[in-house]
């Protein structure tokens, strides 16, 4: 039914996660937490709806979610992290959350480059629409997975859904240039509004800003093996009202960040036999009798998707109203390291967050003797490609000062995680 449905333009799916944390190691000892979550998503494609090429870049999008509300379902309850540093992701936006739903119209093959120009608007996740890192969606941890240091200082994870509009421009197929503007409310991410804050904040609307983004960037493809990269610069702006850790009444928090993402090796494509071409019907040569076959061109081989690539980000923001003026995330994850596992993911990757220094400073003056300074957090893991919809992934967390101090202990976490495409 689905496939029926999908040659007429709509495109059902959806996914469900789970994950153990095993938390060995906190500064409230040891517990089990488990995690979960399903999501529904739809595309309707006018072009196929319709039977007309030139409708086939104009789309209908929605998402929906649920995510467990449970304290039981949290395993920062004992590693005690900032919240930018929590072990999971889904901590946010917890039980039924609309998250999108819209229009995008796109020129496909009609203008000179494919896709050329893209445009979305309607209830959107400004967090899916910028800082696009496909490999750290393989990570567990917050930082990583979806705040990037972004979200430490303003509303900026899948959780934030609000009313905006992007615009996509490719000059040419290798470089993009996209801009985006958003409503900006508080208490964008509480699990209470359900993702149905249409009116921003409801309490008070004369506190709904304006949120903007704007990112460049190329993706080349280098070398002989066409390793594929992205390379991007962007800025955000967040129009509420903050006051400053020195004191001062600040209207508005930005920052900027820059992305480098890259395919470091690439396996050798397996060869092909050169096939081979007919001769004469009797096989033999009409000129010289005798029999032969003649090797035809083969094509040229499909390049092997196994391998090594890196991603990395780096974002900066003013430190006198902003808790992380500066953060890092780099990781490394390699397909098919191991013979014959072909599919499966070898996974490495560590943030790192420097709080600021103007927070120091005033926690100090308020006698605070345990001011936050950095905290890291690493990750590994392995998935394991179960068939082409279902995996398994035990994984390791580590996190080094988690609350950015020493009084809070290091913490280890030991789990697994698993979902399934549907």
């Amino acid at each position: 039914m689905r496939d029926t449905l999908e040659d007429h333009g709509l495109k059902l799916g959806g996914k469900y996660y789970g994950a153990y944390f095993g938390v060995v190691q906190s500064q409230r000892g040891q517990r089990g937490y488990w995690d979960q979550g399903v999501e529904f998503n739809g595309e309707l494609n006018f072009g196929k709806l319709f039977k007309a090429d030139a409708l086939k870049g104009v789309k209908g999008f929605g998402s929906v979610r649920w995510r467990d509300p449970r304290l039981a379902a949290d395993p920062n309850q004992f590693v005690q992290a900032n919240n930018m540093f929590n072990p999971s992701n889904w901590i946010s936006g917890v039980q039924w959350r609309v998250l999108s739903f819209g229009l995008e119209i796109g020129t496909e093959d009609l203008l000179p480059v494919k896709d050329m120009v893209i445009f979305r608007g309607g209830w959107l996740q400004p967090q899916k629409e910028f800082i696009d890192q496909p490999l750290s969606k393989l990570f567990l941890n917050n930082a990583v997975n979806s705040a990037k240091g972004v979200g430490g200082n303003i509303p900026f994870s899948s959780s934030f859904s609000t009313w905006g509009g992007t615009l996509q421009v490719k000059p040419i197929d290798w470089c993009y240039v996209k801009g985006g503007l958003f409503m900006a409310y508080p208490s964008a991410t509480t699990g209470s509004n359900h993702g149905l804050a249409f009116q921003g904040f409801g309490q008070d609307i004369s506190l709904n800003g304006l949120m903007a983004m704007g990112e460049t960037g190329i993706t080349p493809k280098i070398g002989a093996s066409a390793l594929p990269g992205k390379y991007a610069a962007g800025a955000y702006y967040w129009g509420n009202q903050k006051n400053s850790f020195n004191g001062t009444s600040q209207y508005g928090q930005y920052g900027f960040y820059f992305q480098a993402d890259q395919m470091l090796f690439r396996e050798p494509s397996a060869g092909e036999a050169a096939p081979m071409g007919k001769g004469s019907s009797d096989g033999k040569s009409v000129t010289s009798g005798k029999s032969f076959q003649a090797p035809v061109s083969p094509e040229k081989p499909k390049l092997n998707d196994q391998g090594l690539s890196m991603f990395n980000l780096v974002s900066f923001a003013p430190k006198y109203n902003n808790l992380f003026p500066f953060y890092f995330q780099t990781g490394l994850v390699y397909k098919g390291l191991i013979p014959t596992r072909d599919d499966d993911l070898t996974l490495f990757s560590l943030a790192y967050g420097s709080y600021s220094y103007y927070n120091i400073e005033n926690l100090q003056q308020n006698g605070n003797v345990n001011q936050p300074n950095y905290t890291i957090f690493m990750e590994w893991g392995y998935r394991i490609q179960l068939n082409k919809w279902a995996f398994f992934q035990p994984f390791l967390q580590y996190a080094i000062q988690p609350a950015g101090t020493g009084a809070v202990e290091n913490a280890t976490i030991l789990g697994f995680y698993t979902g399934v495409n549907f």
